[in-house]
């Protein structure tokens, strides 16, 4: 820190050219605190000067062999800043004026000695200051060259982006990355910054004035991405990150926002190539699944025609034997009986497989309906209650009933094996011109580990089912325990759902 004109500096050391040791003596006995040198010739002085420190150097106008001149050149060779004050006779009264116009920093007359120590200590005050100001001002270059540095390389543009009130930009700084970037030069942008915003195609520049203008207003962060104009940039996606800052000490509503552009089309492209993975891997399950469907349904009319068919021949068989067999002994009718029972058993969980494989009733009466025949088999076969809740006028494409049969079917699967329910409820409902389905149990609930097992391919399934129909699906624990799903499809594949934002409650207490 520099010294104040009012603080006394610290002892001096101070480097006095004289001719002779006693002259030097009673100089430096002048300053309360001082040590001092005694330098005689021209070979002395370099060699103090190299040593140092110094703080100031007093000449004595007694030296022939090192003239003042030959002092101050000896300076500036070895580019020393050393306040330098001669103390010279008053006889001469012009030599004080060429002393200082030579570099002297002030000459004190014999006469005036008084004014040696005053003098010394001021000129060692302003040497120290421009000391400071020397080694801040090289910080700060250095500061600089090493910002300048590490923003030309990184992978992007580094900037300063100011809004004035009146609505206009400008840059205040720009990286060197601004070329590799956008292909304009640093001083093109800083000297017109509408080339920043003409770089992006006309949509996206649009985008960008009204992401700014979102930014400044709202003083939220600037996440935004465009891409780049012109068949030269090959579809270069560029993305934008900074927070704004707001000039509220000027009161003229100047937003600034520092921040880094750079070039995401690799990133783009790699999302892009994935959304196509993704949708062949759909599209690939959807016929799969059809594939799945055609066979279940060929396998479910073998069963109920030919399998169904010789049930009933057997069943006819046995009853006529039945009716032939004598009353005695009673041995040979009752195992007739046993047999008619177990064919009957037999047919009816005939029945029921085909109907689980392909349920006529689906085509026949429709979802609502299908659900229902659904829940009652899974209540007789498990021995767990469940309600269903339809709304009657829901008539949703085949594909889309069959695919919400599914999941009804693989859900309360799920809750048979794993929930340890006495109870599910299965909701069906048409709001804002989509289908709701709501499944719940009462059961032990479903937690993080349980939705990310590897192996939880039934969850999986749904989702893939309810992705292929372009639908949502959550899985949350219920309100009163157990587990609660709730997805929302299209009434028709391919048309898309309201957005409207929900605002009934959506935990209705069906328990």
């Amino acid at each position: 820190m520099p010294l104040r004109p009012s603080e006394p500096v610290s002892a001096l050391n101070l480097l006095i050219l004289a001719a002779a040791a006693a002259e030097a003596a009673q100089v430096a006995a002048r300053f309360e605190r001082a040590t001092y040198s005694l330098v005689t010739d021209a070979s002395g002085l370099h060699n103090a000067l190299r040593g140092g420190p110094w703080d100031a150097v007093l000449y004595l106008d007694a030296l022939d062999d090192l003239s003042p001149v030959q002092a101050i050149r000896s300076f500036r060779n070895l580019s020393v800043d050393l306040p330098f004050v001669v103390i010279a006779d008053p006889a001469d009264g012009n030599f004080a004026g060429r002393m200082m116009r030579l570099g002297a920093h002030d000459v004190i007359f014999r006469d005036r000695m008084g004014r040696l120590a005053p003098a010394v200590e001021r000129e060692v005050r302003e040497a120290r200051y421009r000391a400071d100001q020397r080694a801040t001002l090289a910080m700060v270059q250095n500061s600089d060259l090493r910002f300048r540095g590490l923003a030309d390389s990184l992978p992007g543009m580094v900037f300063h982006l100011q809004r004035s009130s009146d609505g206009s930009y400008r840059f205040l700084y720009v990286s060197e990355g601004s070329e590799r970037l956008f292909g304009i030069r640093q001083h093109q942008l800083l000297t017109s910054p509408k080339k920043f915003f003409e770089a992006f195609d006309t949509d996206d520049r649009r985008a960008l004035e009204t992401a700014l203008a979102q930014s400044a207003t709202a003083g939220t962060p600037l996440d935004w991405s465009g891409r780049l104009r012109g068949r030269s940039r090959g579809g270069r996606w560029v993305e934008l990150r900074s927070a704004p800052k707001r000039n509220d000490d000027s009161g003229h509503g100047i937003v600034n926002w520092q921040g880094i552009a750079t070039n995401i089309t690799a990133v783009k492209e790699t999302e892009a190539a994935l959304r196509a993975s993704r949708e062949q891997l759909s599209e690939l399950s959807f016929h799969l699944e059809a594939a799945r469907e055609q066979e279940r349904e060929r396998i479910a009319r073998d069963i109920h025609d030919e399998l169904g068919s010789l049930l009933v021949r057997l069943k006819i068989e046995a009853t006529l034997l039945t009716g032939k067999l004598p009353t005695e002994p009673p041995l040979l009718r009752d195992k007739a009986r046993s047999i008619e029972s177990l064919l009957d058993q037999a047919m009816a969980a005939a029945s029921r497989v085909a109907r689980e494989l392909r349920p006529g009733i689906l085509k026949e009466f429709g979802l609502p309906a299908a659900i229902e025949s659904l829940a009652e088999d899974f209540a007789q076969h498990f021995d767990i209650a469940c309600r269903v809740h339809c709304d009657d006028d829901l008539d949703p494409d085949p594909d889309t009933s069959l695919a919400l049969f599914r999941i009804v079917q693989e859900t309360l699967t799920n809750v048979a094996k794993h929930a340890h329910a006495s109870l599910a409820v299965v909701r069906l409902k048409r709001e804002k011109g989509g289908i709701v389905l709501e499944l719940r149990d009462n059961g032990r609930g479903i937690s993080e580990a349980d939705m990310a097992k590897p192996k939880s391919f039934g969850l999986r399934g749904i989702r893939e089912r309810v992705h292929s129909l372009s639908g949502e699906f959550a899985i949350n624990a219920g309100e009163h325990g157990g587990t609660h799903i709730r997805l929302r499809v299209p009434e028709r594949r391919g048309a898309e759902a309201s957005a409207t934002e929900e605002t009934e409650d959506l935990q209705r207490k069906l328990f």
